[in-house]
């Protein structure tokens, strides 16, 4: 098979600009494209295996519907990462009349656990006392107090975490069965570092003291960076969902002399023991390889594809960490129906929440968004309900290879079976699937620095991203890996813990690196 191969290193060139091969046109590979033709002379080429961009931060539109996959708030405590997106897309002046806007939206999300909604964090108040009952309500008081006087030590798993955080009882009423969907394993089976890593500022205590707080009438500014991750209550959101934005990036990249091409997956990965030297592309549709010299490499894909495109000369320790790590995949159905209903049978047409965390060990079902309530312009009709069902799977189980009628009609039971809408309101539907979602924090995880230790020392590669550096970041996280990055590039700081440090930290943003 011939390949194509572009040369920009020959003698007849000397004077060409550096080339960064980009992996991915997720949050990490495009906000280091756009870094790189603002503030260098090095121009970026992206490789993104899909036929968009935005990675898990995508927009899929459907018959004039658009799904948010995964529910995305544009909200860190960053300023730098505020500024970028609003300089993409500016506050809404008037968003009846214009497009390319950002929304403020107030946040909602609760949990439904007993065929009754609670407020998500749980508050102390006369609503959870009546759903949860006196009895109940004691039994959380007093497994609480427990873990303040005698926690859980040593903490070996989660499940040891989350009863140290929050009492023996209120984890399972209110985390275990959910987080359980998430991962498909028992909490008692995940290293503890989940919990350090995405729940890090959230406490019982601290949602106490956010709940007496929110009584004070509240600052009606975007910027909430005293506020833990999960209690914010405002958020940005762009007119047309997350896609949108990376849509403008992209176009920004394309305009300033950088190059994405789709449906083009990296599969080989040229390098000696400090540099990396060039890399090959599949177009996917005619299965044409592409080589592109690079005198810097940015990878945003999944650690394991990363460590295998290199081939057979890596060091078999960094080979078996690599084939042991684990993703947890996910399935968003999409259903479009005429209203839903509350679980006491009442017709609501909407529920007023973002997304709903189903704690109910019946349905397989994890979160559902209600798209009308991130932006109406997710909905084509208002007279409908636009709903994302999410469920968390394995690629290739049972449920990743359900046939697409199939799992939009289990979806449609399961909404029916939580007494939240009624089969004769089902209208349409879509699947959408995304692999590699979630990297996580088991497999050969706990050996993971056996691999950072040998991508770290080739000098002109950085990992960046989710995926790319294996940790659950959130967008906001995985951009601020892409500006790190570009400043030490910048720099000459061949050191690249800063970038690994973002997301460690419980205020790992608070300060702008700038």
């Amino acid at each position: 098979m011939e390949v194509i191969f572009f040369d920009l290193c020959t003698e007849h060139n000397m004077d060409r600009k550096k080339t960064a091969v980009i992996a991915g046109a997720g949050p990490a590979g495009l906000t280091v494209a756009y870094e790189l033709l603002k503030r260098t002379d090095i121009r970026p080429v992206i490789f993104e295996q899909d036929q968009m961009v935005g990675g898990i931060s995508r927009t899929v539109e459907y018959k004039g519907n658009r799904m948010d996959i995964g529910g995305h708030r544009f909200f860190s405590k960053s300023d730098r990462v505020m500024k970028w997106w609003l300089s993409m897309l500016p506050l809404e002046e008037d968003p009846e009349k214009n497009d390319r806007v950002m929304l403020v939206r107030n946040r909602l999300s609760r949990i439904f656990h007993g065929r009754k909604f609670y407020d998500y964090p749980i508050r102390l108040n006369a609503h959870t006392v009546h759903n949860l009952g006196l009895i109940r309500m004691l039994r959380i008081g007093l497994s609480y107090l427990l873990v303040r006087i005698w926690p859980v030590k040593p903490v070996k798993h989660l499940e040891d975490f989350f009863i140290n955080r929050f009492g023996r009882e209120l984890y399972r009423t209110f985390f275990r069965d959910y987080t359980e969907k998430v991962w498909g394993v028992p909490c008692e089976e995940i290293p503890s570092a989940w919990g350090a890593q995405r729940i890090k500022g959230l406490s019982v205590s601290r949602a106490l003291w956010h709940a007496l707080r929110s009584i004070i009438p509240k600052d009606q500014t975007i910027s909430q960076k005293g506020v833990e991750t999960s209690l914010i209550d405002r958020f940005l959101y762009p007119k047309y969902g997350p896609g949108q934005l990376w849509g403008v990036v992209a176009d920004e990249i394309i305009r300033m002399g950088g190059e994405i091409h789709l449906n083009h997956r990296v599969k080989k990965i040229r390098w000696d023991q400090s540099k990396i030297k060039a890399v090959t592309a599949m177009n996917i549709e005619n299965q044409q390889p592409v080589e592109m010299t690079a005198d810097y490499f940015f990878s945003t894909m999944p650690v394991k594809d990363l460590i295998k495109s290199m081939g057979s000369v890596v060091p078999q320790p960094v080979q078996e960490v690599a084939d042991g790590l684990t993703y947890r995949d996910f399935i968003t159905v999409g259903l479009l129906i005429r209203t839903m209903k509350s679980p006491q049978g009442k017709s609501v047409h909407l529920v007023p929440d973002n997304w709903i965390y189903i704690q109910e060990s019946d349905v397989k079902v994890g979160r559902i968004q209600v798209f009308n309530n991130w932006s109406p312009w997710l909905v084509k009709d208002p007279e409908t309900v636009w709903l994302g069902l999410e469920y968390f799977c394995q690629e290739g189980d049972k449920l990743w290879l359900m046939k697409d009628e199939k799992l939009k009609e289990k979806a449609m039971n399961e909404l029916v079976a939580l007494g939240l809408s009624r089969k004769e309101d089902y209208l349409d539907g879509l699947v959408v699937r995304m692999p590699k979602t979630y990297p996580a924090y088991f497999g050969s995880f706990d050996r993971f620095d056996v691999i950072r230790t040998f991508t770290d020392r080739i000098e002109n590669m950085f990992l960046l991203g989710r995926n790319g550096m294996h940790r659950y970041n959130n967008q906001d996280h995985s951009m601020l890996t892409a500006m790190m990055a570009v400043d030490h590039l910048i720099a000459g700081n061949t050191a690249k813990h800063l970038i690994w440090e973002v997301n460690t930290e419980e205020e790992y943003h608070e300060e702008d690196p700038q």
